[in-house]
């Protein structure tokens, strides 16, 4: 295997959770007596770039099919931040009905939404067939296609340059990332800004957010190994931002290198961060490994005492990094009755590898659970708001990551 950024060989494992099914792969009743696909889930440190990434062992094309059942709109927290997003790159960028706003990986028009509804032109670029079309209801134009470079040539040529493109949380998810920055660089106006918006890889490793490894999160990133990617095809990054999503996320503002935007003197402090984490030097990748089974030791030696004790326990939230920590466990539905979640598109079906039920929330006050484990430990806050009625009964909410909570 090969870097997919600067094509070196790569030998040092960051981490190996084994086999799993894609943490998106949710079964149906009829699919329940098929067997399921497992593909390795092992990642690799690049000597050269230390970009972290994992093999393409299962094409991105069938990762994001038409089944595909994220949408994004489910959570109340991520629309939030969306609209909070749109506020400021409206006014910072000073956005108008004469500008063009690309988003890359749109979803059900989350974020949109909210820029259209300022009277500004927006185009998304959404490859599963389903999220597409809920964003077309919304009146959204959206075109279904992976984005990369031959696209970006193909939209600018039909069109015109864009004043900005959003790529929120689709970096991870790309195989060829050279194809994509490129496509990326060629699609702006010589003033035109790209936001990315990324888990950061320090956070990952500091938080010991092993579940968030997936098969559709392709690389993880430290700030200066996008700043490397982007730079190399004629991107620089003028400001980033740091961000509470996802466990710890940044936001980059990035244009053309001979564009005007004056770079703030956050960079600077974020590359002095990561140089005092030590992130240049390949010790810091290494040790990992051992945190990850500490945490998943503790949560299974958790589960076994509730069932020994007769207590039950379900889950909220069928989210990818839930399906990751489940299938690294080994727990099934003897440890874990159900799990519960918003999305309609989720509800009936079962989770891959552990083939737990998922249900609609009124399952909690009916089954009345001693325990809730909120599998999207970054919406805690909304989560447990949303269920605070567990404590009626005396149940508790529980966390694994970035280790066993209970509360």
């Amino acid at each position: 295997m090969k870097c997919r950024y600067c094509g070196t060989s790569l030998h040092d494992v960051f981490l190996d959770l084994g086999s799993a099914p894609p943490s998106n792969a949710f079964l149906k009743a009829a699919d329940l007596s098929a067997p399921e696909l497992y593909f390795p889930l092992k990642l690799y440190t690049c000597t050269r770039c230390h970009l972290v990434q994992v093999d393409e062992v299962q094409k991105h094309d069938a990762l994001f099919s038409n089944d595909y059942v994220y949408f994004s709109s489910y959570s109340r927290t991520w629309l939030a931040h969306a609209e909070r997003y749109v506020t400021k790159a409206v006014e910072r960028l000073r956005l108008d009905a004469d500008s063009m706003v690309l988003e890359i990986a749109s979803n059900d028009g989350y974020l949109l939404q909210y820029v259209k509804a300022r009277g500004i032109p927006c185009v998304g670029i959404e490859p599963t067939a389903g999220t597409a079309a809920a964003a077309r209801q919304m009146g959204i134009e959206t075109v279904e296609q992976f984005f990369g470079l031959r696209f970006a040539q193909d939209f600018v040529e039909a069109r015109h340059p864009v004043d900005l493109i959003i790529a929120n949380n689709v970096l991870a998810h790309v195989p060829d990332l050279n194809d994509f920055v490129a496509g990326v660089a060629i699609s702006l106006t010589p003033q035109g800004v790209v936001t990315v918006e990324f888990p950061h890889l320090l956070q990952l490793v500091s938080q010991c957010q092993f579940d968030t490894v997936y098969h559709e999160h392709f690389s993880y990133f430290s700030f200066r190994t996008v700043q490397r990617i982007l730079a190399s095809h004629g991107l620089r990054i003028w400001d980033v931002e740091e961000l509470p999503t996802h466990g710890g996320s940044l936001r980059l503002w990035a244009c053309r290198a001979d564009a005007a935007h004056r770079e703030t003197a956050a960079v600077a402090a974020m590359l002095a961060k990561e140089s005092s984490a030590d992130m240049a030097g390949m010790d810091y990748y290494r040790g990992f490994q051992k945190k990850a089974d500490g945490i998943k030791n503790d949560f299974l030696a958790f589960l076994l005492d509730c069932k020994r004790g007769g207590k039950q326990v379900a889950g909220y939230g069928a989210a990818a990094k839930g399906n990751t920590l489940l299938n690294y466990a080994g727990v099934r539905a003897d440890l874990m009755s159900y799990v519960v979640d918003a999305s309609p598109h989720k509800q009936g079906r079962y989770l891959p590898g552990s083939r737990i039920p998922v249900v609609a929330e009124p399952h909690i006050r009916e089954s009345r659970p001693a325990f809730v484990v909120i599998l999207p430990w970054n919406l805690r806050e909304e989560i447990t708001t949303q269920l605070a009625y567990i404590r009626e009964w005396g149940g508790k909410f529980v966390t694994a990551v970035p280790g066993l909570t209970v509360s």
